[in-house]
């Protein structure tokens, strides 16, 4: 099949200018002989449109060049479609790319698309929102919501932004639904993962596969705030074991599951974000798995 790249290119995503990257991948797709269209995101952009255009250029790979924002939503655009989905991982936490060992720097992503392997890999919504790499009710959704009105960009900002609501921080109360297994928790947040981590390698899910057609869920229980970096620490080194859901729950402060889907209801309304980006929260939260539904180029 002879291929063409539909490049779309989120000129806020990171800490640098994109003026030299789309310089540097006009000149590769030109010396591979690809054709290729170039497209600069905007505020009003949305994976429909994307979509749209994608579909209109008859493309076959469609790439996202920016950070985890950006990859949703062009993954949105390209799922249960033909269409692969190649990333050029230039934003400030780089989620999903790293979670698929993807290169950081241009060069070598671009790379990973030229040599065009794909793997199935999994998504799941929230309700009737997209999601690719991770959601979060609770803390985590504070310090993105903090995160998105900063005119900077990076994990120094972040570091900062989530230092401010650490000290603002106040456990919500939920309840949970897993497997037909329900019960009520006072937690810090709930994070819903498909890739590991946060971002920057922060591996909130340390057992999380992109593949496995399974959702990991991390709940983040009521414990004195001055436990809550170490209990935190513990999660992130990989030291929580699964738990199966017959296990005490108020003996254990994070609680680590996997599951197809989970339902939550939010009751305090707690805020939300889908991949980082904060949306409009809801007092009944259902998330499922979509097995295999991305297209990937991976290494």
């Amino acid at each position: 099949m002879t291929r063409r790249y539909f490049f779309v290119i989120n000129p806020k995503a990171g800490t640098r200018s994109k003026d030299g990257l789309e310089t540097f991948l006009r000149q590769q797709a030109d010396a591979d002989g690809i054709e290729h269209h170039i497209f600069h995101t905007s505020p009003n952009t949305n994976a429909y449109s994307l979509q749209h255009l994608a579909e209109e250029f008859d493309a076959t790979d469609v790439i996202a060049c920016g950070g985890d924002g950006t990859v949703n939503m062009v993954a949105a655009a390209v799922r249960n479609t033909r269409m692969n989905l190649g990333i050029i991982p230039v934003g400030s936490g780089n989620g999903l790319g790293r979670t698929a060992s993807l290169p950081l720097k241009p060069r070598q992503a671009y790379d990973v698309i030229r040599a065009g392997k794909v793997a199935k890999t999994d998504s799941f919504n929230v309700n009737r929102h997209f999601a690719c790499m991770l959601a979060g009710i609770g803390f985590d959704a504070a310090v993105a919501e903090r995160f998105s009105h900063s005119s900077r960009r990076g994990l120094m900002t972040y570091t900062t932004k989530t230092l401010v609501e650490f000290f603002k921080a106040h456990p919500y109360q939920f309840e949970v639904c897993i497997e037909n297994f329900c019960f009520f928790t006072d937690a810090f947040f709930i994070s819903v993962a498909n890739s590991n981590q946060f971002g920057n390698n922060v591996t909130i899910a340390p057992l999380a596969s992109i593949s496995d057609g399974l959702l990991d869920i991390v709940i983040v229980q009521k414990m004195p705030k001055a436990g809550l970096p170490f209990a935190l620490m513990r999660q992130i080194r990989g030291n929580n074991k699964l738990r199966s859901l017959a296990e005490t729950i108020g003996k254990n402060h994070v609680l680590y599951y996997q599951a197809k889907s989970i339902q939550v209801r939010n009751l305090q309304l707690a805020p939300l974000h889908i991949d980082g980006d904060p949306v409009q929260t809801e007092e009944s939260l259902d998330f499922t798995m979509q097995q295999g539904s991305i297209n990937l180029l991976v290494p």
